[in-house]
């Protein structure tokens, strides 16, 4: 088998974050999203991967690089335009070489790995089962692709796309696996209403044809990581899944609550980290209070503030800041201080489509 992963896309749903950086490789436990997804393949056993990429294709190219750091051969096939996820297996298919796939979505995670999938649909293909797609039980299916599922529950009847009337709760969740009789119903399918080649219709065009599609129950969490509120949840659940180690990161008057890793050039100065969390490189904190299920990124500086549950990027500042920071995801390089400028008021220099909360 080989791996594909759905790299490209707007990330609409993360803007401002997104305009200067991939949806994939925003981090959760200081680890790209998408990091995630090819250690999970890698670890099904299955090295040869293909690699969707589209406008953020140079950002993506420069972090996963040629896949040897985790032990794959990657190859980059461009998409001119998000144009669905069936148009990404079509334009799959030369590197594919009539080979099965697992197609990964680079924004989602799922806990536990594939490995236990990928070998049960191996075991199917030998009973003649074309395809394997993975359902999660969700409270608003009419934001998701929706699948029915036979009385037996052992085969799929239909899938619908964002049903505006679902009749079951069972949601697609990012991951499929497929043998080569995809590509037939790929490039049979037409554009949706909305312009795009619908994963869903494809499967649909399996099953229309007589072909079997398996459905697997995820009995653990997945999230797609789509959203702040994903993002933050996402990030809390690995924080609490993590086996952490301390870290060579130094610790000068300051306390340690729970487990906490500190990462090289780390230094704690009169401040308090209560875990689980992660401090990245070269991270300082001064004068600080860091919160469970909070990541900093390599080289920030907070000083005399304090921040929970949230993700700071890479090399951004935080400084005397008088209310406790809860909640938020901080892009990279940005500086949050109080300003000693007179009159009295809040200054902002902000993005498109941001949002600011205040006390």
């Amino acid at each position: 088998m080989k791996g594909l992963i759905l790299s490209g896309g707007k990330g609409t749903r993360l803007r401002p974050l997104t305009y200067t950086s991939a949806k994939q490789l925003v981090p959760v436990a200081n680890k790209p999203v998408l990091f995630f997804g090819i250690e999970s393949i890698v670890e099904a056993g299955i090295t040869e991967i293909g690699i969707i990429v589209g406008e953020t294709k140079d950002e993506i190219r420069a972090a996963v690089g040629d896949g040897s750091r985790f032990g794959a051969q990657v190859t980059y096939i461009e998409q001119d335009e998000p144009r669905g996820l069936a148009h990404a297996v079509m334009i799959a298919e030369e590197f594919m070489d009539g080979d099965s796939f697992v197609m990964y979505l680079g924004d989602n995670l799922i806990a536990g790995g594939i490995k236990d999938l990928v070998e049960e649909f191996q075991g199917l293909q030998a009973e003649g089962c074309s395809a394997q797609i993975l359902l999660a039980e969700v409270p608003n299916p009419q934001q998701f692709g929706v699948a029915e599922l036979s009385d037996d529950g052992e085969t799929v009847s239909a899938l619908v796309e964002k049903p505006p009337e679902p009749r079951s709760n069972l949601a697609l969740v990012g991951v499929y696996m497929f043998d080569n009789r995809i590509f037939e119903s790929v490039n049979t399918i037409k554009p949706s209403a909305r312009g795009e080649l619908e994963i869903t219709d494809a499967i649909q065009d399996l099953i229309d044809r007589g072909l079997k599609v398996h459905p697997h129950k995820v009995r653990g969490w997945w999230k797609d990581t789509g959203k702040l509120e994903d993002m933050l949840e996402a990030n809390r659940i690995t924080l609490e899944a993590m086996n952490f180690t301390r870290g060579p990161g130094k610790v000068n008057g300051s306390t340690i609550e729970g487990r906490v890793h500190l990462a090289e050039g780390a230094e704690l100065v009169n401040s308090l980290v209560r875990g689980p969390a992660i401090i990245g490189e070269g991270v300082r904190l001064e004068n600080a209070f860091v919160g469970p299920y909070t990541s900093i990124g390599d080289g920030c500086t907070l000083v005399g503030c304090e921040i929970e549950n949230s993700i700071v990027l890479a090399n951004s500042e935080l400084r005397d800041i008088p209310q406790r920071v809860d909640g938020s995801l901080i892009g990279r390089n940005v500086r949050i201080v109080k300003s000693g400028a007179k009159p009295k008021a809040y200054r902002f220099m902000v993005g498109d489509n941001s949002e600011v909360g205040l006390p």
